[in-house]
């Protein structure tokens, strides 16, 4: 009877995994940090970058191994009042694709990608690319152009619904290590990208900006502030009433930790705040077998990455 029951058990938790029976809900916005859908989206693998499609119907995000060495769009799509099994987008899985972005329409999914531009397999960097949706597929992406991809890696883009958009970048107009930008959409065309302000932009490193679909609110991360935790902070500025960015602030304790906090995303319809942290719990002990290295090293909170989700009402916009 116990081998039965354990068989079962072991059943139930692989199918958990496979098909999303009850593992994910977009309604429930807690008031402290979680790991958003354990064992489902975050496992033991390495997992960032959420977006979740407008209609709430669909999440895409980033899977990798501990080394990194295959970086890949993953989604789960929602269908009746269930959730599929776990699925590499099809033009993804050969290359480092990484950091989707939904339009705010939900019609183009933006992402970051070392694969070839223009057939040059010699040209290795990261460039932004879109995809179209094409009923529940994607359509075979293409290159933004080479106004925005660039020599520089480009990381990061966040589209907003005037079509502006923002993306993390080494450039020689920067401000520091790395530097968030803004290429403006303008009569259907983007401008030059210039790099944001000091409010936003330091000496040190900003990267992977969120900005809001009305460009009110910019939730983006830095490492080497003052102010930081350690690791590498989340820190938010809203626009104020002549439209430029106020100082930015840490967001504070509720998402930031000693370690990495980064890769943030809003739900505005759910009210609910996205990030990806590297938080774990150690193992202070001495070890009494293999087994519970093996337990550690499979466990969710094993060191790698994994998505976090609070409720928005929780923090602490003061701007």
């Amino acid at each position: 009877m116990k081998k039965k029951l354990s068989t079962l058990f072991l059943f139930v938790a692989l199918s958990s995994q496979l098909f999303g029976f009850g593992g994910i809900s977009l309604e429930s916005s807690p008031s402290e940090a979680e790991i958003f859908a354990e064992g489902i989206v975050s496992t033991w693998l390495y997992e960032r970058d959420i977006a979740i499609s407008p209609k709430a119907d669909e999440i895409i995000f980033t899977l990798t191994d501990y080394r990194r060495s295959k970086m890949c769009l993953v989604r789960v799509s929602k269908i009746g009042e269930e959730w599929s099994r776990r699925e590499i987008l099809d033009f993804s899985g050969e290359y480092a694709d990484i950091e989707p972005c939904f339009a705010p329409d939900g019609r183009k999914l933006y992402f970051a990608s070392n694969r070839p531009m223009n057939t040059d397999s010699t040209k290795t960097d990261f460039n932004i690319w879109v995809s179209e949706r094409k009923g529940v597929s994607w359509s075979e992406p293409e290159p933004l152009p080479s106004i925005i991809n660039t020599e520089f890696d480009e990381f990061y883009p966040s589209v907003c619904r005037n079509g502006n958009l923002y993306f993390t970048s080494v450039r020689e107009n920067g401000i520091g290590n790395e530097d968030i930008f803004i290429s403006r959409y303008i009569d259907g065309a983007y401008t030059d990208p210039r790099p944001l302000d000091t409010n936003i932009n330091t000496p040190t490193y900003e990267f992977n900006s969120y900005v809001s679909p009305d460009e009110d609110l910019i939730v983006f991360s830095s490492f080497g502030r003052d102010d930081e935790l350690g690791g590498g902070d989340l820190y938010y500025s809203a626009k104020d009433q002549t439209g430029n960015w106020n100082p930015a602030e840490n967001m504070g304790e509720i998402v930031n930790s000693e370690y990495l906090d980064y890769c943030p995303f809003i739900d505005f319809p759910r009210n609910n705040f996205y990030f990806t942290s590297e938080r774990f719990s150690p193992l202070d002990k001495k070890l009494d077998g293999v087994g519970e290295l093996e337990n550690f090293v499979t466990g969710v909170l094993n060191g790698l990455g994994n998505i976090y989700v609070v409720s928005f009402y929780s923090l602490d916009f003061r701007q």
